[in-house]
């Protein structure tokens, strides 16, 4: 956390769903980063040491996807927690990496705001007892 502030990377290729993201993480009082795509969200993974929540889309553009881009950061960066959302496909959470959390979209803010509460309280816990 950046000066007591979790920091958020949503990473959505479309700008207005995006630009609504963002906004819903800064209302919830977490620092909001952007990315259009898989490869800018590992750049700027790569740049920095400071965020602790990657909220993606599934469906985008490029050589990977929201979900392999997820098993990409759990890979990498274990501590980072995961959200991931589609508008298109109903995921199990067991395709996910161990602790992520699914959303289908349109997705209610509360919810949204509610998961990423959870995720970043939750510590090194496993999967199963982020859910309960």
């Amino acid at each position: 956390m950046k000066n007591g502030k979790a920091v958020v990377l949503v990473v959505e290729d479309n700008a207005l769903i995006r630009m609504g993201a963002l906004d819903l993480v800064r209302s919830a009082g977490y620092e909001a980063l952007e990315a259009c795509d898989a490869a800018e969200a590992i750049r700027i993974l790569e740049s920095r040491d400071d965020i602790d929540l990657v909220f993606t889309d599934v469906q985008m553009p490029g050589t990977m996807d929201g979900i392999k881009l997820s098993h990409y950061i759990r890979d990498r960066w274990p501590p980072v927690k995961l959200l991931v959302a589609s508008g298109m496909t109903i995921l199990q959470e067991s395709s996910l990496p161990s602790g992520s959390l699914f959303s289908s979209k349109p997705y209610n803010e509360h919810e949204i705001i509610d998961m990423m509460t959870r995720l970043l309280l939750s510590d090194s816990r496993s999967s199963a007892e982020v859910h309960d």
